[in-house]
């Protein structure tokens, strides 16, 4: 029961995008095709996943036992930045399309403070364990896929109807957005 509580929580209620917004340069950048941002998508489940298991075994087993908490933030950019690394050459091998869609965006999920966000807000909890908090980091980071996703679908109807002059572009994406954020607010009673 648990778990499915943190799941309609993370994904939903708490959505790491439209209630915390963290990661909005993404989602605005890469949304503006599905296929675009479903490859974004799953890179960050990907990075976010293996980053919240590694940064929290380095906080449990490093940081806190020789009391370096100080360097947590730093110690997580550099860590994120090598998952980050090996993915944009996994990416490169295995999908070059979607190498080359993804662009500048990949590298910027280093910068990306869902990614860093999920990650301290796991190790701050100190009654969650490894799995617990890699569960919670994945939900949000599906969280965070389903969002980009949805916005990248609505992205695409938009571009077929006439907008208004005076909000084409960056203007109704971001109403769009605001929109976005209060369907999901609606799932705020479930748990």
């Amino acid at each position: 029961m648990y778990i499915i509580i943190m799941l309609i929580s993370a994904i939903f209620v708490n959505n790491i995008l439209l209630a915390q917004f963290l990661g909005i340069c993404p989602f605005m950048g890469v949304s503006n095709k599905i296929s675009t941002a479903s490859g974004m998508g799953v890179a960050v489940v990907f990075v976010i996943t293996l980053a919240t298991i590694v940064t929290t075994v380095v906080q449990k087993y490093i940081l806190i036992p020789l009391d370096i908490t100080f360097l947590q933030t730093i110690s997580f950019i550099l860590i994120i930045a090598a998952l980050v690394q090996m993915v944009e050459i996994i990416l490169k091998k295995m999908s070059p399309a979607l190498y080359q869609a993804l662009g500048i965006y990949l590298p910027l999920i280093t910068t990306n403070c869902a990614v860093l966000g999920i990650a301290i807000l796991v190790t701050q909890e100190k009654e969650i364990n490894l799995i617990n908090s890699t569960l919670f980091a994945m939900f949000s980071a599906m969280g965070f896929a389903l969002a980009i996703i949805i916005f990248a679908g609505i992205r695409e109807q938009m571009d077929l109807v006439d907008v208004p002059k005076g909000v084409k572009g960056i203007p109704i994406a971001m109403i769009t957005a605001g929109i976005l954020a209060m369907a999901f607010m609606g799932f705020a009673n479930l748990v």
